[in-house]
């Protein structure tokens, strides 16, 4: 899937989104009433990365939550070319 995390799967998902209408009981109201429901979708914020896979440099997309949690190790700068001349 194009919108998916490629290390914990991580994709889009679906909620709700409430209208409200009216003061809360604490404040003096008569309550909060819901006067509208509409759906909507909760992204997971991708990066396209360059990163070390199975000793190979790939782009992949994967989430700042795994980025920042140190999931993926980022391929050093110029990486490609250094491989590339060591394999021939």
């Amino acid at each position: 899937m194009a919108n998916e995390c490629a290390i914990c799967g991580k994709k889009t998902t679906f909620g709700t989104k409430y209208a409200r209408r009216g003061a809360a009981k604490a404040k003096g109201g008569s309550g909060a009433k819901i006067s509208g429901k509409t759906g909507r979708t909760f992204k997971p914020n991708l990066q396209n990365v360059r990163a070390d896979v199975n000793g190979t440099v790939k782009r992949i997309r994967v989430c700042t939550s795994c980025l920042s949690a140190g999931k993926v190790k980022k391929a050093a700068r110029g990486q490609m070319k250094i491989r590339k001349a060591l394999a021939s």
